[in-house]
């Protein structure tokens, strides 16, 4: 009698167990977006020769500092003032410096002015280094439509003396073309594609330098 009863309060606890399990609930599948792909920048076409002189630079792109909330893979959205959100579902295939990281590593080396360059990722020396601070990737609602914001504090360092060469500060505003996060993802990435074409000038137009670090 009490094998029987055992074997009963197994089978109801076995039940209950997958009653529980049934009621669970399931995470939300999340969709992970790259930055739509850049197109070339326009000095591919104009440019023959590389410009002279350019070999001679070497440039390290490093991840950039940034807040603690830019640190995640959130797609971040703003649909009021002061207010910070991220679209649900959603994310980046990596933390927003990394992702800005590598896309300005792209753009450089489809810009083709520059034949060294590397990443924090890579122990490789290097004459400058880019980096600076992130301080906004986030889409902002303005008149009921979506407006991405990218802005960078940017600093290009001498690498032996570790002394500043020149600093600026970037900033791009797009507007997507709806309020779908497809449309906002394409609007990110045509952002992104401008900024990287005003750093990629700017770090061009500032002189080699040959430090020995005294």
């Amino acid at each position: 009698m009490i094998f029987f009863c055992l074997r009963a309060l197994l089978a109801m606890g076995m039940l209950s167990l997958m009653a529980a399990c049934s009621i669970l609930p399931q995470n939300d599948p999340v969709a992970a977006y790259r930055l739509p792909s850049a197109t070339a920048p326009q000095s591919i076409a104009d440019n023959t020769s590389s410009p002279v002189g350019t070999s001679e630079r070497s440039l390290r792109i490093v991840t950039p500092n940034s807040s603690r909330i830019l640190e995640s893979d959130r797609i971040l959205v703003m649909p009021k003032d002061n207010l910070l959100q991220s679209y649900s579902g959603v994310r980046w295939v990596d933390p927003v410096p990394i992702l800005l990281r590598n896309r300005l590593l792209r753009a450089f080396r489809e810009d083709g002015q520059l034949r060294a360059l590397s990443s924090d990722d890579d122990s490789v020396l290097a004459v400058q280094e880019l980096g600076g601070e992130l301080t906004s990737f986030q889409s902002e609602y303005r008149n009921g439509m979506p407006t991405v914001i990218i802005e960078f504090n940017a600093r290009l360092i001498d690498t032996a003396s570790r002394r500043v060469i020149a600093t600026r500060t970037f900033r791009v505003e797009q507007v997507a073309q709806d309020i779908q996060v497809g449309q906002v993802i394409v609007a990110f990435g045509q952002a992104s594609d401008a900024l990287a074409a005003q750093i990629i000038e700017w770090v061009m137009s500032q002189p080699v330098t040959r430090s020995t670090g005294k």
